[in-house]
């Protein structure tokens, strides 16, 4: 393979920083643990790569050009319109720096996440994972709507998640909670 100069030495660091909690704790532990590291520097990377408080200002102004432009289509009034729609390119201005700075976080980590996602899923320990859910918690979480477009492997019992599904249930649970740790405004990854 023509990446393995590259993935070898990565792999055999993550061998080192995790199995040992894989192998001691269990894979459902192990994929909490390694989702919350990555959560946290991933909230962390927001926090540090994007101006909470222009992010704010910027939502702040496009959610009054939305009303305002709401607002104008429900007069029908020409002139309303016509101002409206002047503004617009302001609008797509403001659209547009967001999208940038919401992706600046995104482009930093999205390599170290897809290498760790590689590796767990080369991982036999953690790629036969199944975790059985409550139907309540089945139901509440959505987890039947992640079924619909994520098929689960043959054997597989239908209210439970595999690997996957279970990194990315720890993943918003913790992304959450460092987000308001951290205190980011909104947005972001």
């Amino acid at each position: 393979m023509v990446l393995e100069f590259i993935t070898e030495p990565i792999f055999a660091a993550l061998d080192v920083i995790f199995l040992p909690i894989v192998n001691a704790w269990g894979p459902m532990l192990g994929v909490f643990v390694i989702s919350t590291i990555v959560a946290f520097f991933i909230t962390l990377a927001n926090k540090l790569l994007v101006d909470q408080e222009r992010l704010q200002h910027v939502q702040t102004e496009m959610k009054g050009f939305q009303q305002e432009m709401m607002a104008a289509q429900k007069s029908g009034d020409p002139k309303a319109l016509a101002e409206v729609q002047k503004k617009q390119s302001e609008f797509m201005k403001l659209q547009q720096e967001m999208m940038m700075n919401s992706f600046k976080p995104m482009i930093v980590t999205m390599v170290p996440i897809l290498l760790i996602f590689w590796w767990m899923a080369a991982q036999p320990a953690i790629n036969k994972l199944v975790v059985e859910l409550p139907s309540f918690v089945y139901y509440v979480l959505f987890v039947w709507l992640f079924h619909m477009f994520y098929h689960q492997s043959p054997g597989v019992p239908i209210m439970a998640i595999e690997w996957l599904g279970w990194y990315i249930l720890c993943s918003f649970a913790m992304s959450m909670i460092f987000r308001k740790f951290m205190g980011l405004k909104s947005g972001g990854i």
